[in-house]
């Protein structure tokens, strides 16, 4: 008590000059001049800056929620799109010959079942042979061995590895990865990585006599496993002909920047394994 005492009479005088200038304001303030419509103006001005900065400030630190929340309505609609995209209408007719009469049945076979989640990158390599990429999801997830990973632009790679709460996804920037693609004009063939840059993707087994010109997108096509159809892959940007196998090898820019990787979708075909199980059978005989 003693020292704030003591700091009044020390600094009274200073006390009392700043007292009397904030009424002095407040009651310029209060009149209709044009000294108060100043000061209020001012008042306006630094009260509204002071408000902006925290409403950035409020909406930075509400980013991630924001972007998880756009994440997980892509997914959702991802989910519907391909919905549309993995179902057929087929009819079973039966003619009675007497009546003359067909009877049409109509089925709806559907031959996949995709279901998204989200993910976020946590680490990332774009310069070895065969490139990794980790996310923060794993078994806990529902996240298995082979789920397809997608970008919201482009394919990214498969999963190889998982943990409790980790995957480890083995990139197309990989030469252990042949991803089933197909031109714009429904011509198939594979995109391979030849390592000629993170950028860089190449399209084989496609024959010379399709056209093809620069700009064509390629994207993924209905003969994967794992990978949606209709997922971009890249735009053809050089084609050259491959004279001995009378062939096309087409570069192209990859859909998909791994530099900059950050969010990614993990996708499970539910219907994945039966149809493998039923192919690797019929391998085998």
């Amino acid at each position: 008590m003693r020292n704030f005492i003591l700091f009044i009479r020390r600094f009274f005088n200073l006390i009392l000059f700043l007292g009397l200038e904030i009424v002095c304001v407040i009651l310029i303030s209060r009149t209709n001049t044009l000294q108060g419509n100043d000061i209020i103006s001012s008042a306006n001005t630094v009260a509204g800056i002071i408000y902006q900065k925290q409403s950035d400030l409020v909406y930075y630190f509400g980013l991630r929620k924001m972007n998880d929340s756009l994440l997980n309505e892509n997914a959702q609609l991802r989910k519907k799109i391909d919905l549309m995209h993995s179902v057929d209408t087929l009819k079973d007719s039966v003619v009675h010959v007497k009546l003359k009469e067909e009877d049409t049945t109509k089925h709806i076979v559907k031959y996949a079942d995709y279901m998204y989640m989200t993910a976020r990158v946590i680490n990332n390599s774009t310069n070895a042979s065969d490139n990794y990429i980790t996310i923060n999801r794993g078994s806990k997830d529902g996240v298995g061995k082979g789920f397809a990973v997608i970008s919201g632009t482009g394919i990214v790679g498969r999963v190889e590895h998982v943990s409790a709460r980790f995957a480890s996804v083995l990139s197309v920037l990989s030469a252990k990865q042949r991803v089933s693609a197909k031109l714009k004009n429904g011509t198939n063939g594979f995109v391979i990585w030849d390592e000629k840059g993170p950028d860089i993707l190449t399209m084989i087994d496609v024959s010379k006599d399709v056209n093809v010109k620069k700009g064509d997108s390629i994207f993924t096509n209905n003969f994967s496993l794992y990978f949606p159809p209709d997922i971009l892959i890249g735009t053809v940007i050089k084609i050259e002909e491959e004279k001995k196998k009378g062939m096309l090898i087409i570069s192209l820019l990859s859909s998909t920047n791994f530099h900059n990787l950050q969010y990614v979708y993990v996708v499970d075909n539910k219907m994945a394994l039966e149809k493998k199980q039923l192919e690797d059978s019929t391998s085998k005989k």
